[in-house]
């Protein structure tokens, strides 16, 4: 049975390993490098934006998608997160004009068309809003892995929805790049947008 220091110097020697193994990343690379992969994030959905028009995934082949799942009605979270990704997007310059940005809402309820292109049009920045059905939200939130859930009574048109607050970027072929916790400032964004723009050339 292993003594107590033995298990010390174990765990030393795989602290050390992990270092030493983080040191040659940042020698090589500088820093940690954005990591792209085939998480399961992303797939095929029907939507309609804020001009009545019926989209699907495939409009947006050929360009990066930067997507934030909200409601038009949210207090705070979501005006700051779509604030921070057009702030991002516009000191980006001519970079910005391969990301398309996406709002997608969770309420759908209250998020009609019209009522998108009204919320939409205070962020600028070539900002997309997309609603649809109850069904249709459930479809690209399982796929997006977004949770959401309407707060409060059942009965009541003012009500709060609690969702994830996650931006994600997703390829020009559909699939997933990376993500953006809450905590992204504009100028973190748009260094790491950046960042992962070079790394798909």
């Amino acid at each position: 049975m292993p003594t107590r220091r033995t298990l010390i110097l174990a765990l030393a020697a795989l602290a050390m390993s992990v270092a030493l193994v983080g040191a040659v990343i940042v020698q090589r690379y500088g820093h940690v490098p954005i990591v792209s992969g085939t998480a399961l994030v992303g797939g095929p959905f029907t939507l309609t934006n804020q001009d009545g028009k019926t989209v699907t995934e495939k409009d947006f082949l050929g360009t990066y998608m930067l997507i934030f799942f909200g409601y038009t009605y949210c207090p705070d979270i979501c005006p700051t997160e779509l604030q921070v990704m057009t702030q991002a997007l516009t000191s980006m310059g001519d970079k910005a004009s391969a990301i398309r940005p996406l709002f997608i809402t969770v309420d759908p309820e209250r998020d009609t068309p019209d009522v998108m292109k009204a919320y939409v049009e205070n962020f600028g920045g070539g900002l997309v809003g997309l609603t649809g059905t109850a069904e249709q939200i459930a479809t690209v939130a399982k796929a997006y892995r977004i949770y959401y859930k309407r707060a409060g009574d059942a009965g009541t048109t003012d009500y709060l929805m609690d969702h994830s607050s996650i931006i994600y970027l997703m390829g020009p072929d559909g699939k997933f790049v990376t993500h953006f916790g809450y905590a992204t400032d504009a100028n973190d964004l748009a260094a790491r947008l950046s960042e992962a723009l070079e790394a798909e050339h």
